[in-house]
């Protein structure tokens, strides 16, 4: 009898009035209006999962209304006082909140994605958690290989109106293996048509596989969060429930589970997690009725009433003098002891949802130079509206824009908790090599509410003045190389100026504009940028003279309105005498030359 009694309690365990039951005794323990959001405080943080990056809008049925499992969890429900005990179903067991590693790490992967996408929607993982058992049992307990892929497909039945919708094929057999009628496929149970619009690739493998727990469960979470749906209202998670199976006793199921899942889990070994045994489409099957034995043994026999005496004649009295038998006192009546009742603990509201404006407390510019870092870091306070500060407000910033300015750590994202004065102020900020401006934004993890902005400038690095070091006037012949070296030292308010973009040109002798001939760096350029080294200084490249003789000017500038002008001298080559000839005698007219007379003669 007691076995018989077990198997009814098991399958009928869904049924209406015990399953309002079940909810009932869950709400008046657990069931707060508002579903906290977990506490993010990883600086750096950023989207897990290749998936959409907000969620599409759509009402419908993500599981074709197929079958489902009706077990509840264990329940450890207190009575009220003054009521009768309330008979739960419960499945035995600690390990009933056990979730296998891959399916767990699927859940919370799903659930910290779509928090940094559409944080409105307030995604808990416990709610993926309970629609994942009552789908598919977590994944038949976790029978995944390491990529998170079912090591064999789950199938729901074939959609062909017989004892569930008619579903004419969708997607050609591709996922369920039917060309006639379409099946609910995977861990989470998408029929192929919704799995089209919602299918997501979770794990960067390149697929949107529904056998796939990453991409499944982030599917699941986007499709939950669609229509702007807060899930920490209870109106709303109701209808994202309902929306993925159309049966107030599939919503009942997957609450039940989904508040016994927030009270506490751990993880097991994938492959190790329990299976549940009972299914909506199980009951009567094979025209054997469900057990409808009572739950209490109704009495067989009425019971003996006790014999009135009958008047004794012989007696004194007479006939009509009855004797009646003797009566015991009765004991006194005790009063009832009612035991003492626990004071009801009000719910407990996140500090997120206690924030009704996020003010600014940093000021002045954030600017920086490229490659330094800001001297300044956005600052925020969170207050309720009474404009007291409020503690323990995950606060999330981001960087948005065109410039490489990163976090510490070089992150473009981080999540900062405000401490006891409500403050929380974003790491450092450090600028890259690009200039211009950029915003960082902070906002409630959690809440919906408009982002609190920041804007920030990067500017080139300056230097206000500029000066040659050393050397010789700059002079050389046609054709030549400038023999002297040209090294410049940049400062800025007296200080060596490290990192600043210097322009060289070579202009014309006036100074105003690049020469088209004349001197000229290595391939005839004559604009060059150059960089100051940590010592604020540059060393130009060689510098030819050209062909062309003449006065022309290296002009040296700076952000910052540093400058110099170095003149170039180039002089054409000096001419060199050609060798002179002698003269030879001239012969005289009579043909040679005589003798002179001698002195004597």
């Amino acid at each position: 009898m007691s076995a018989h009694l077990g198997r009814r309690l098991r399958r009928g365990a869904t049924s209406g009035a015990v399953v309002a039951a079940a909810v009932a005794a869950l709400a008046a323990s657990q069931a707060p209006e508002m579903t906290p959001p977990p506490t993010d405080n990883a600086g750096g943080d950023r989207a897990i999962g290749a998936g959409d990056t907000a969620p599409p809008a759509g009402d419908g049925s993500a599981t074709g209304d197929s079958p489902y499992y009706t077990e509840l969890p264990p329940l450890n429900t207190p009575n009220k006082p003054g009521l009768p005990p309330v008979k739960l179903p419960v499945i035995t067991g600690p390990a009933q909140a056990g979730i296998p590693a891959s399916v767990l790490a699927a859940y919370q992967r799903a659930e910290q994605s779509i928090r940094s996408t559409a944080p409105g929607c307030n995604l808990p993982w416990q709610l993926l958690a309970g629609i994942g058992k009552v789908e598919s049992g977590q994944a038949r307990g976790g029978r995944v290989d390491a990529n998170g892929t079912t090591l064999s497909p789950i199938l729901g039945p074939v959609l062909n109106g017989v004892g569930f919708a008619n579903i004419s094929d969708t997607d050609g057999g591709a996922f369920d293996g039917d060309r006639t009628h379409d099946r609910a496929v995977g861990p989470m149970q998408f029929i192929p048509s919704t799995w089209a619009t919602w299918g997501q690739d979770a794990n960067s493998d390149g697929k949107r596989d529904p056998n796939n727990i990453y991409d499944a469960a982030q599917a699941a979470g986007l499709y939950l969060c669609a229509n702007d749906r807060n899930l920490a209202l209870k109106a709303d998670l109701d209808r994202a429930i309902l929306s993925y199976n159309r049966s107030t006793e599939y919503l009942n199921t997957v609450m039940s589970w989904f508040e016994y899942y927030r009270r506490g889990t751990h993880q097991v070994p994938d492959g190790t997690g329990v299976l549940p045994v009972d299914r909506s489409d199980d009951r009567g099957q094979d025209n054997r009725p469900l057990p409808t034995s009572p739950l209490t043994p109704a009495p067989t026999t009425p019971a003996p009433k006790p014999s009135e005496p009958k008047p004794d004649p012989t007696k004194p009295g007479g006939p009509s003098e009855v004797t009646k038998p003797p009566t015991k006192p009765t004991p006194p009546v005790k009063p009832p002891v009612t035991p003492p009742t626990k004071p009801t603990v009000p719910p407990t509201v996140p500090p997120a949802v206690k924030v009704a404006r996020l003010t600014v407390v940093s000021s002045g510019p954030l600017t920086a130079t490229t490659g330094s870092a800001f001297t300044k870091t956005p600052t925020v306070a969170a207050l309720d509206a009474a404009g007291a500060p409020i503690t323990g407000v995950s606060i999330r910033f981001e960087i948005t824009g065109t410039t490489d300015t990163r976090f510490s750590g070089g992150a473009t994202t981080a999540t900062v908790t405000t401490g006891s004065a409500g403050l929380a102020a974003a790491p450092a900020l450090r600028a890259g090599e690009k200039t211009g401006s950029f915003t960082v934004k902070a906002t409630v993890v959690g809440r919906g509410m408009d982002a609190t902005t920041f804007t920030a400038t990067v500017t080139e690095r300056q230097a206000d003045a500029l000066a040659r070091v050393g050397g010789d006037p700059l002079s050389a012949a046609t054709g030549a190389t400038f023999a002297q070296s040209v090294q410049v030292k940049a400062t800025a308010k007296g200080a060596l100026a490290p990192g600043v973009l210097v322009t060289a040109v070579i202009a014309d002798a006036e100074g105003t504009k690049e020469s088209a001939d004349g001197p000229s760096f290595k391939d005839g350029v004559r604009t060059l940028v150059l960089k100051t080294d940590e010592n604020g200084l540059i060393a130009l490249p060689s510098i030819l003279a050209g062909d062309k003789a003449g006065a022309y000017v290296l002009r040296l500038t700076a952000p910052g309105g540093g400058s110099t002008e170095i003149k170039l001298t180039v002089t054409a080559p000096t001419a060199t005498p050609s060798p002179s000839t002698t003269p030879e005698p001239t012969p005289s007219a009579t043909g040679s030359p005589e003798a002179s007379p001698s002195p004597s003669a």
